[in-house]
């Protein structure tokens, strides 16, 4: 076999094969907008696991900013989006509330990175969030959602209240525009493959 027969028979198994699966965990508090980013983005209708929000949820959990929400997530979000014929990525939503913090564990096992969803105009909310992923030194970015079109801070005051290090971007998306989540989730991506290309 000729080196451009060998070379063709390579591409031709490479296109073969199924795409990497990797996951990525999309977190944050309560009403930041990850269960739209999933859905924005998502190839597959959205696994959502959106509970209305009954009157004794509304007195726990604070709706101020977010007067027309009417459900919150659970559980998780479940989304899928093809990056290119060797790369799929698998989204995983965190539900936001503090009481169902205890499901973080499972949702986020075996993910390789994880985009922190910011709502400026509630950055205590994001804290946990942060700690969680710094703890378990899991890649992470920030994204801060632009609500109606704006955000409240500059970048760099949202990265000296949260106090994360310059390795961790922080970046401005629209939850609700694809190829605004799609930019953001590639951030995170990035840092996942710098972290596996710097292991021994």
């Amino acid at each position: 076999m000729t080196p451009t027969e060998q070379s063709g028979a390579a591409a031709a198994g490479a296109a073969e094969r199924p795409p990497l699966p990797v996951k990525l965990v999309i977190a944050g508090g309560f009403g930041v907008g990850k269960t739209t980013a999933v859905g924005s983005i998502s190839e597959i209708e959205p696994l959502t696991t959106e509970a209305s929000i009954t009157e004794v949820a509304a007195g726990v959990d604070d709706l101020s900013h977010t007067p027309r929400k009417t459900t919150t997530t659970v559980a998780m979000d479940f989304g899928r989006i093809t990056v290119d014929p060797t790369l799929t990525l698998y989204l995983f939503g965190t539900p936001g509330q503090e009481r169902f913090g205890f499901m973080w564990d499972d949702i986020v096992e075996g993910a390789v990175g994880a985009l922190v969803v910011v709502d400026t105009r509630r950055l205590d909310d994001c804290y946990a969030a942060v700690d969680y992923f710094e703890h378990r030194g899991i890649p992470f970015a920030v994204g801060v959602n632009a609500f109606d079109g704006h955000v409240e801070h500059a970048l760099d005051e949202v990265r000296w209240a949260l106090d994360v290090s310059a390795g961790v971007p922080v970046v401005v998306f629209d939850a609700r525009e694809r190829g605004s989540v799609r930019d953001a989730l590639l951030e995170v991506l990035g840092l996942a493959l710098a972290r596996s290309e710097a292991r021994p």
